[in-house]
């Protein structure tokens, strides 16, 4: 702390600076640690600032950056439609790619065979992978950050015993665990959080101790399942950041939007970015590691629970993320509902990627390829040609329990916080079939193995507390 900051007079910040009329760059830090040296010697921000302004004046104020002309910048399609709701899906994603792609930061992009829109057209799709230079689109990563996959070999376990241990030991639907039941976290990375801007934020720390071992709702789900090259009994695990993450991505989306206003508002909202050397895009790039640290630790403690539950022998783990940012030669890679499939695209990479299809069906075990036309991504997973409310419409007079009932039969399904979710029936999603044959024509990925189902586990149509506060507004 300097002698101003302990006197009460405030640091000067990347947002002080900006205010100042300097431009987020390379040499910010180099501002940023003059001006806190001259605060540590006792000068006062203004007296900072004329410092600055003689040693380093700001570069003379530039245009705001216009939306690049449609066409200029292209993208790949790593995807083939086989029908017509399929290519009703991919005329959606080219649209919205068509306008993603005029973002003035944006270099490359691509869309998988899962491809399919998700929000207002220029919004990154599901399936979608988007390169970008010197900039952090806390849009294209989504909410859910770091959602990713898990797997636990687990022996000879019976995998009923394992998925009836899991029932007891996981928790889905919305909040997180009541005290005398919750999962502890490693302090140092708690102490972590605590010094990052984006993480120190009481209710988000709050969430990441009540929230470990917790799984959500929504498509995350529990899969036990027997390896179809080996025999043996796993255990697969589908969530992300759950309520940490939620809180980083909102306040990212806030810091873009004040860059966005600034840099380029003719951007859409949903694609403003932090630029990446900026003193807040160092601090969010930190804190989505910390985040990934935080799901892979909520993974870890689920698997291991479980195991000690079934009294399983635990032998391989591994794991990847598919909602995410990669730094790769000199660009940052946004995947959402993209797996990362390049040798070494983190440290604790394994080499294996997982792609669950749907809950009728194997989840894929991936080697990947790292096809230059896909940016080095493989699929997250089947993907939808059609939304949920869609979905529901073609179901006719079916109810959720029949539909489930005829689409599973002979697997152990539970839901253990609400009823069987329609949305999430193998229906619901792309032929899973297609996607594999995708996979396979396009060269992204090696399947080295299938883990065939036995069962699995998911939230179920559970009642949002915020939906329907928002409801009972409307009705008043």
């Amino acid at each position: 702390m300097t002698i101003q900051q302990a006197a009460g007079t405030a640091p000067v910040t990347g947002h002080t600076l900006i205010g100042w009329g300097y431009a987020p760059g390379p040499d910010f830090a180099g501002l940023l640690a003059r001006a806190d040296a001259l605060q540590a010697g006792g000068a006062t921000p203004e007296a900072v600032r004329r410092t600055l302004m003689a040693e380093r004046p700001p570069a003379p104020a530039t245009e705001p950056l216009p939306l690049r002309a449609e066409g200029a910048t292209g993208f790949s399609e790593i995807i083939a439609a086989e029908t017509g709701d399929e290519q009703a899906n991919l005329e959606k994603v080219r649209e919205t790619m068509r306008m993603l792609m005029r973002t003035p930061t944006v270099e490359a992009g691509a869309v998988l065979p899962d491809a399919c829109p998700s929000g207002p057209v220029g919004t990154i799709p599901v399936g979608g992978v988007v390169a970008a230079r010197e900039a952090i689109h806390p849009g294209m990563h989504s909410a859910d950050i770091c959602c990713s996959m898990m797997l636990t070999d687990l022996g000879t376990a019976d995998p009923k015993a394992v998925l009836d241990a899991a029932s007891a030991v996981t928790h889905f639907g919305y909040g997180g665990r009541p005290n005398g039941r919750r999962f502890a976290v490693s302090l140092h990375l708690l102490d972590a959080f605590r010094a990052n801007p984006f993480l120190r934020e009481p209710r988000l720390l709050q969430a990441a101790q009540e929230q470990m071992g917790t799984q959500g709702d929504g498509n995350h789900f529990l899969f036990v399942g027997r390896s179809r090259r080996t025999g043996r009994t796993a255990m697969v695990t589908h969530h992300g950041s759950r309520g940490p993450g939620g809180q980083l991505y909102k306040a990212g989306k806030e810091v873009a939007e004040r860059f966005r206003r600034r840099l380029s508002p003719e951007t859409p909202v949903q694609n403003g970015w932090i630029p990446a050397q900026s003193d807040e895009g160092l601090a969010y790039w930190e804190a989505l590691q910390l985040i990934r640290r935080w799901t892979k630790a909520n993974h870890n403690a689920l698997h291991q629970a479980v195991a000690e539950a079934a009294h399983a022998e635990v032998g391989e783990r591994f794991w990847n993320e598919h909602n995410f940012v990669f730094r790769r030669d000199g660009l940052y890679l946004h995947g959402k509902g993209a797996t990362p499939a390049w040798e070494g695209y983190a440290a604790d990479a394994s080499g294996l990627t997982l792609v669950p299809l749907n809950m009728a069906e194997p989840v894929l075990v991936l080697r990947g390829r790292d096809r230059p036309e896909s940016l080095g991504f493989a699929p997250h997973g089947a993907g939808r040609n059609f939304t949920r409310t869609e979905h529901r419409r073609r179901m006719g007079g079916m109810t959720p329990e029949a539909a489930l009932a005829r689409e599973t039969r002979g697997l152990d399904i539970r839901f253990l916080a609400g009823p069987p979710d329609a949305s999430e029936l193998p229906s619901s999603y792309k032929d899973a079939a297609s996607v594999v044959r995708q996979i396979e024509r396009f060269g992204l990925a090696e399947i080295v193995d299938y883990i065939d189902p036995y069962g699995c586990i998911m939230a179920g149509a559970v009642p949002l507390p915020w939906r329907e506060r928002k409801q009972r507004r409307g009705r008043g």
